[in-house]
């Protein structure tokens, strides 16, 4: 089955196929579709954890996760961590790490998450606001790779690119660019980069299909 992966800008996706619908930190949406079988908030910083575009796609019976210090912001919310595995009818969610190597902006003590989500056959790994860590070289089977390459705060493109060898992965999409940080050159400059490993660039409200 087909599954259609949605860039809403900077971080912010939605995944959909036959099995369910998941978002992935919603921000300045500018719809309200009410749909999502289960959403991912991946740390808690503003441009990733809305509680205003959160509830804009949420539904009765939508599971809500996030790491622990981003529930007060979400009160609905089930705290998770790196390394559980999480099922919402069709879906499949595994929590894994994300964190700063060097900088101080996303420390791995708060247990901030990227996940891969499991969907109609299909695996797509979320990094979240990361740099390039060990972590990534225990990934499999991922058909897509949502990577950060704006700098400053995660990966710049070319240790996005090295992040794409390291995981293995068929096809990626850079984000965090565009907004808070990043451009539209890191994003080309990402693409060149790559080796072994196909790259798109999606514009704001363009989706792709896997």
């Amino acid at each position: 089955m087909a599954v259609e992966v949605n860039w809403f800008g900077h971080a912010s996706f939605r995944i959909a196929g036959a099995g369910g619908v998941a978002y992935i930190d919603p921000w300045k949406l500018d719809i309200e579709p009410h749909d999502a079988n289960v959403v991912i908030v991946s740390h808690s910083h503003y441009d990733h954890c809305s509680s205003l575009d959160v509830q804009k796609v949420c539904r009765s019976g939508t599971a809500v996760l996030t790491p622990v210090d981003a529930v007060a912001t979400l009160p609905a919310a089930q705290a998770v961590s790196p390394g559980q595995r999480l099922t919402f009818g069709g879906i499949v969610v595994e929590t894994v790490a994300a964190y700063n190597v060097r900088e101080v902006y996303h420390p791995r003590g708060k247990n901030w998450i990227g996940v891969v989500i499991s969907l109609d056959g299909k695996r797509i790994y979320y990094a979240g606001d990361t740099d390039l860590i060990n972590e990534m070289g225990s990934l499999r089977d991922v058909d897509l790779a949502l990577l950060p390459v704006g700098g400053t705060y995660t990966m710049d493109a070319a240790a996005a690119a090295k992040a794409c060898h390291a995981i293995g992965c068929k096809l990626a999409v850079p984000y965090h660019w565009g907004d808070v940080v990043g451009s539209e050159a890191d994003a080309r400059q990402f693409l060149r980069e790559l080796v072994g490993c196909e790259g798109r660039i999606l514009q704001r409200g363009q989706s792709l299909t896997l």
